[in-house]
């Protein structure tokens, strides 16, 4: 078998309802560019990345899509189930831009779940199980306002909620905090993320200040170090999440104890082939994680399920997609939609996901 084509496509993911908030940015719509790869046995597969802005890391779609423009042109007539090799030349032709890389990573294992006939869950080892919890980030917003969403995602099945704070006045972040937990349902667990959005002084002061609540910590300062320095300050888990960038950052982590768990975004990190080995360092370490990506439609959503599926329960902290803040579907006959806080498993082979792109529809580059 091998690659004949490799078309690109965008698709506008407009966010419903009220901007998403972080501390450093906010959002109204995002730009999601998706990956075709064509087969002389006429297989397809299909690939995805959407930055979270041109603010939240270094990644951004036309740095994105300026990579592939380097990378496609060395993947005709190669063999797309050697992915390893493919990876390797992929690396050859372009340093970095691991998330470019991760948009063709997702369509070869798709091309590869398609042709043996499984799902990409069982590649990876096979689904521990069907379902797989999601969990809810309620956006920057008041203290009130948070709480009722809070509520509201709790009614709806989530049993892991996500609170941004950052970049406003700490009291505010820390009644946010407050408010939240009181509504609290047992059973419900809190994540209070800044997305690097607080001083190492701030994360240390509101973490005393809500020394009473239980809840983790996530990504609260810009840099590694600065959050190495604060997890010495406070007596609650902190996991990292933006400046793990790589397998070798998770390593550093590990090694210098610097985190309780990690906050994975696979097209950071270069797709579903690094998060697996990802995955079985932090099964050994005992350390858990999401399986996430920064948003994305359908695409991205089954990949980050597939590879969650297969992560231990006790070490998976939940799937997170961006269904419930975007409209419509890629496959309006197999978009995966929370239901109940659960996501369920595509049943067909590899995603499981065919989007449907129109025939008239122009690429924004082809190769092949």
């Amino acid at each position: 078998m091998k690659i004949v084509e490799i078309s690109v496509f965008h698709r506008p993911l407009p966010i419903k309802g009220k901007p998403y908030k972080m501390a450093l940015q906010e959002l109204t719509t995002l730009d999601s560019t998706i990956v075709r790869i064509t087969t002389d046995s006429g297989l397809i597969g299909y690939g995805e990345f959407c930055p979270l802005g041109p603010a939240y890391q270094p990644q951004h779609m036309l740095g994105g899509r300026a990579a592939l423009q380097e990378i496609c042109p060395h993947l005709i007539g190669m063999n797309p189930l050697l992915i390893d090799r493919v990876y390797d030349v992929m690396n050859q032709a372009l340093c970095g831009s691991l998330y470019a890389k991760s948009a063709i990573d997702m369509a070869l294992w798709d091309i590869a779940g398609k042709t043996y006939g499984v799902r990409i869950c069982d590649l990876l080892g096979g689904a521990i199980r069907e379902k797989v919890p999601s969990y809810y980030a309620i956006g920057l917003t008041s203290p009130d306002e948070a709480a009722e969403i809070a509520k509201e995602k709790q009614a709806q099945g989530f049993r892991r909620l996500q609170l941004k704070v950052g970049g406003r006045e700490l009291q505010e972040d820390i009644a946010a905090v407050h408010k939240v937990s009181e509504v609290l349902a047992t059973g419900s667990t809190l994540a209070v993320d800044a997305n690097r959005g607080l001083l190492p002084r701030d994360a240390i002061n509101l973490s005393l200040a809500c020394k009473e609540l239980a809840f983790v910590m996530e990504q609260p300062c810009q840099t590694y170090e600065q959050c190495l320095a604060v997890r010495q300050h406070i007596a609650r888990p902190l996991y990292l999440d933006e400046v793990i960038e790589d397998l070798n950052t998770l390593l550093r982590a590990i090694s210098d104890n610097a985190a309780d768990g990690f906050g994975m975004k696979q097209s950071r990190v270069g797709g579903i082939s690094k998060m697996r080995t990802i995955r079985d360092v932090c099964h050994v370490a005992g350390l858990p994680i999401t399986s996430d990506d920064s948003w994305g439609g359908d695409l991205v959503a089954s990949a980050c399920l597939q590879l969650g599926a297969t992560i231990q329960p006790q070490l998976c902290d939940g799937v997170w997609v961006a269904a419930p803040y975007i409209d419509g579907h890629y496959d309006p006959d197999n978009g995966l939609s929370v239901k109940q806080g659960q996501l369920s498993l595509p049943s067909g082979f590899g995603l499981g996901i065919e989007p449907h792109i129109n025939t008239t529809e122009t690429a924004l580059m082809s190769f092949g």
